[in-house]
């Protein structure tokens, strides 16, 4: 009889071990196991994370990070990470976590416009995604790259064409390069190849171009007409004559680090620099920046007029007037230098 008794308690200690057990794993498994507020949290896994940097990351989020420990251990997350931006929803349990961190990479949109060269977008993107700046720029500038792609270092940042793009966060300084170059090429459709073949430019010349024309005027109903000033001085070769150029000139001399030209002035027009489009016929070496979208469709599809001169308008800010002859021109001008002037800007 006593020895059924013992049996009988070693029996009721294994279900309660049992149970225990159980409910332990129930716990760790299928438990809601969040602790935020929000609906849904996130976590950025970088290549080749450790456990404890996600542990650490994890941690602020869950009610219990030792179920999730053990859980984690037993279905090898632990040892098999996985880079990306997942996300965490509230009230999920350890299952569905590791389930999502594990597989569920999920997409973000980055966006760029305005850039004034490759290490402004390399600073740029790498706020977005997990490549650093330096490795940006080592990919935009890679010789060979470019050499293979017909860019150079002066038409290198007309790769990249400002818009928003959907890309994983880890993606890398190669991947995300490559990536601009294929929405290179997309844009430059067989169409607008044959447009910019008609204005007897190349792609790089219609972007380098639609950069002056964008410096000029942020009105893309206006583009148009810019563009074909500059078209139409191109076509009889007079220098372009386009103050932007001549700022992006002056921008790489020591004297005018850090300072901001708001006044054109005959100085500026002494500069040495290929980018001097008052002193060298055509167009310069390549982008003086990165110009919107509208303004290289408004260099492909420019306003067909007889206009070679532009300045711009006192009375519409953001706008010019345009003219046929040099008199009328300098009439143009002479009211927005007096609209200057009366605004104290001399330089």
């Amino acid at each position: 009889m006593y020895f059924k008794k013992i049996l009988w308690a070693i029996a009721l200690i294994g279900l309660v071990i049992c149970g225990y057990f159980a409910y332990y794993i129930y716990g760790a498994m299928f438990m809601p196991n969040t602790n935020f507020n929000n609906e849904t949290a996130y976590i950025l896994v970088p290549t080749n994370a450790t456990y404890p940097e996600v542990r650490a990351q994890l941690e602020p989020l869950l009610k219990d990070i030792n179920t999730f420990d053990a859980l984690a251990n037993q279905k090898k997350y632990n040892t098999n990470l996985k880079a990306g931006r997942f996300a965490i929803n509230k009230g999920m349990n350890n299952n569905e976590i590791i389930n999502s961190i594990r597989s569920k990479n999920l997409p973000i949109k980055i966006a760029f416009n305005n850039q004034h060269s490759l290490e402004d977008l390399a600073g740029r993107i790498s706020t977005q995604i997990e490549a650093d700046s330096l490795s940006l720029i080592n990919a935009m500038t890679d010789e060979a790259f470019l050499a293979k792609n017909d860019f150079n270092s002066a038409t290198a940042l007309g790769m990249y064409l400002p818009n928003s793009y959907e890309f994983f966060w880890n993606t890398s300084a190669e991947t995300f390069r490559d990536r601009m170059l294929t929405e290179y090429k997309r844009f430059w459709t067989d169409a607008r190849k044959a447009k910019a073949k008609k204005l007897n430019l190349t792609p790089n010349e219609v972007i380098t171009l639609a950069s002056i024309v964008h410096e000029e005027s942020k009105q893309a109903d206006e583009q148009p007409r810019v563009a074909g000033v500059y078209l139409n001085r191109l076509k009889i070769k007079m220098p372009l004559q386009a103050d932007p150029t001549l700022k992006y000139a002056a921008y790489q001399l020591p004297q005018y680090e850090n300072t901001i030209i708001r006044r054109v002035l005959n100085i500026h027009k002494e500069i040495e620099s290929p980018y001097n489009t008052y002193k060298y016929l055509g167009l310069p070496p390549g982008l003086i920046a990165m110009p919107d979208l509208s303004a290289i469709k408004a260099v492909l599809n420019p306003e067909r007029h007889n206009y070679l001169y532009f300045a711009a308008d006192a009375k519409r800010i953001g706008y010019h007037k345009f003219a046929k002859t040099l008199g009328q021109h300098n009439n143009n001008a002479r009211q927005y230098h007096s609209y200057l002037t009366s605004q104290g800007i001399n330089k």
